[in-house]
């Protein structure tokens, strides 16, 4: 893969990794961000400030880098833009546009997946605070149709609660629009998987911890393998996600769902996408069974060949991802964490930098890996 050029979309804690991955191999590696203040700024060969949903900007940037891909890691806002600017230059990409546009608007998602659809929830859609108010079935969770990392999100109790929040959920929507789904109580998880040629040729189930003092699900660990779904529940979520990706064209790539298990034991959708998820779980699961997702994705796009080996036997023992957080605007330090006895270690800050505001409530300031018993 030597001397060629990847242009990156985002250059922020998300796309680092990539970065650094892409050059690692010998890549030229470009990057594009509304913001000239991104940490994965420096790491770039070659930068311009430039919004990643502009699809003619990323597209002529592109073409003056003379790029072979363009890609990005865990964002919603991105996905759409690569995929449609890779369709226009003709260069490799996983799905289709429209595709990305579907999967990146929760509405579109529900409604191709269809009423029928098993592991798919209720819901309706809603640009004023009297549609919202025509939803009956509580509790709920209320959330703009288009926004990424649990932003504007919200578990509704009552008519009061959405007449409460629903300005602010629907603040975060670019394109006005907020969706009320059935809350499903039960234990989260995610399912990571991959696909190639229309088959998933990879797929892992974990446990998706939150923070239960903030709304949205904003997450606090994940876990491999799942405590919560046996092998029963485990296997139906596969299943489901595998149908799912076939029904939104998901064809090749990564494909993130996150789930919920009811109180009837049925494993549902709360999420899908067809990128890596933004928790870095592609490096979770490469510590626990050696697949490494993030490597596989510029493998498939630049070779044509992901390099997945099967999984012959499951590791023994657990492995946990657990983020370091802390509310929006304090001074990071990373004294405060406990990190002993981790085998990875991510700071998203310098001592004493101040965290920026993403979600609002607690934000994730960096990441470990540890092994569990």
């Amino acid at each position: 893969m030597d001397n060629k050029k990847v242009l990156i979309l985002g250059a922020g804690n998300g796309q680092i990794e990539a970065i650094e991955y892409c050059k690692a191999q010998g890549l030229f590696v470009a990057g594009c961000s509304y913001t000239n203040t991104d940490k994965g700024i420096p790491l770039l060969d070659d930068f311009r400030q430039s919004d990643i949903k502009d699809i003619e900007a990323v597209a002529a940037y592109a073409t003056d880098l003379g790029a072979d891909a363009v890609y990005s890691v865990g964002s919603d806002l991105a996905i759409p833009t690569a995929m449609r600017v890779s369709e226009i230059l003709g260069l490799p990409h996983f799905i289709s546009y429209r595709s990305a546009e579907l999967c990146h608007s929760k509405h579109l998602m529900r409604e191709a997946l269809g009423n029928g659809f098993t592991g798919n929830v209720d819901f309706i859609v809603c640009e004023t605070l009297d549609e919202a108010l025509g939803w009956e079935a509580f509790p709920a969770m209320m959330k703009p149709v288009d926004s990424q990392g649990q932003r504007g999100c919200f578990r509704v109790d009552s008519a009061e609660d959405i007449r409460e929040h629903f300005e602010a959920s629907l603040d975060y929507s670019v394109c006005g629009k907020v969706i009320i789904e059935s809350y499903i109580d039960g234990p989260e998880i995610s399912v990571n998987s991959y696909r190639a040629n229309g088959k998933t040729v990879f797929a892992v189930v974990s446990d998706r911890e939150s923070f239960e003092e903030y709304p949205g699900g904003l997450p606090k660990k994940h876990r491999i393998p799942s405590l919560f779904a046996g092998a029963e529940a485990s296997a139906e979520a596969e299943d489901i996600v595998d149908k799912a990706a076939d029904k939104l064209g998901i064809t090749d790539g990564p494909c993130y769902c996150q789930m919920k298990i009811g109180t009837d034991g049925k494993p549902y959708i709360i999420e899908i996408a067809p990128r890596l998820d933004g928790c870095h779980m592609w490096n979770l699961i490469k510590h626990w069974c050696g697949v490494d997702l993030l490597s596989a994705c510029f493998d498939h796009l630049l070779t044509g060949d992901p390099g997945i080996d099967p999984v012959d036997e499951e590791p023994s023992g657990g492995i946990e991802l657990e983020f370091l957080s802390e509310k929006t605007g304090a001074p990071f330090d990373p004294d405060k964490y406990d990190t002993s006895g981790a085998e990875y270690v991510c700071l998203y800050y310098e001592e004493g930098d101040a965290v920026s505001k993403v979600n609002g409530y607690y934000e994730k300031c960096g990441y470990m890996i540890r092994r569990t018993k």
